[in-house]
């Protein structure tokens, strides 16, 4: 059979492929799950294609993508967990029509009322939930979701379930601040602004805000936060910093203030027992789908684009080249057919 693939062949460089898979060669523990949508997360998949310096590992052929959905297209002969036709998150698998795993990483889907256009948000979703708890948010503390990319927009709406007040965003894109408005931000601000770190303070009583999620992974934008975080403050380093071109003074802004700057990457998780403020991936995919389930979280109205696989190419040069990409694209693998 034919598997039909995204690839960056070389720095900027996108293509989808295709090539042969032999189904039989699937080990005993395996699954073949088939790809049904999968969904760009621009921030990251724009720093590996162009080849960005810092990126630990970067090496070429690369292969974007890892929050997607499907179905299991076939189980090997010892799995018990899985069965074909299975609805799944497929997390970690590339924008591809199939792709194969070991049976006891996937997380099935159980609940028939959920969506898989918004189950393939999944893994996505739990990079946001991942900033927040470590930030361990009490009600009524004040937050600043530093950038409205698909990232910050998540995280808006968690710190908003998770009783920050006031809500606070920046970006400096007015249609995302009008967006965020929308999804339950009680302030947008606009962090190009002379008096920004003057309208945070005044929004919060002059005191800074209470904790801050940096979502952009702009080294400037951190040091902007260490301004109008308060005293004894938390920083959640949501988005990857990877160009150190900011210097920050460390003993003004973080020693003597009393702030805390929180890591908050993925790769530093549990991966069988959730903890207090750190909790697994599997867990993270249950929760963000009880979210949907109960309509206590959107994710459609981050959705810009639905394209085939077959317009990749056009996709990533405009995430590469766009001031203002598009907030959230997801490939419709049904649409496609090599």
């Amino acid at each position: 059979m034919k598997i039909s693939y995204v690839v960056a062949e070389s720095p900027g460089n996108v293509a989808l492929k295709t090539a042969e898979y032999d189904p039989q060669t699937l080990k005993p523990d395996e699954v073949l799950l088939k790809n049904e949508y999968s969904v760009i997360s621009a921030g990251t998949e724009r720093a590996w294609i162009i080849g960005q310096s810092n990126n630990p590992g970067q090496h070429f052929p690369f292969y974007p993508g890892y929050s997607a959905s499907g179905y299991v297209a076939a189980a090997g002969s010892e799995v018990t967990n899985l069965k074909a036709g299975d609805r799944v998150l497929i997390t970690w698998g590339g924008h591809r029509s199939h792709t194969v795993r070991k049976a006891d990483t996937v997380f099935k889907i159980t609940d028939d009322s959920i969506d898989l256009l918004d189950a393939a948000f999944a893994h996505i979703v739990s990079f946001p939930l991942l900033g927040i708890r470590r930030l361990r948010l009490e009600i009524g503390e004040s937050v600043m979701i530093a950038g409205q990319g698909i990232l910050g927009v998540i995280a808006l709406q968690i710190a908003a379930l998770s009783g920050a007040v006031p809500l606070l965003v920046s970006d400096y894109d007015p249609a995302r601040r009008a967006l965020a408005l929308k999804l339950g931000a009680d302030l947008a601000l606009n962090p190009a602004d002379a008096d920004f770190a003057e309208q945070v303070r005044e929004a919060t009583g002059g005191r800074g805000v209470n904790a801050v999620v940096e979502v952009t992974g702009v080294a400037a934008a951190l040091k902007q936060a260490l301004k109008y975080v308060a005293r004894e403050g938390r920083i959640s380093l949501l988005g990857c910093t990877r160009v150190p071109d900011a210097a920050i003074d460390f003993y003004q802004d973080v020693h003597c203030p009393g702030v805390t700057l929180i890591g908050a990457n993925t790769w530093n998780r549990p991966r069988f027992e959730s903890r207090p403020g750190q909790w697994t991936e599997h867990d993270d995919y249950r929760t963000f789908l009880q979210l949907l389930a109960v309509g206590k979280m959107q994710v459609r109205p981050l959705i810009s684009e639905i394209v085939s696989p077959e317009k990749a190419r056009d996709v990533y040069e405009r995430l590469i080249t766009a001031k203002n990409p598009p907030l959230g694209i997801v490939f419709d693998w049904k649409q496609y057919s090599d």
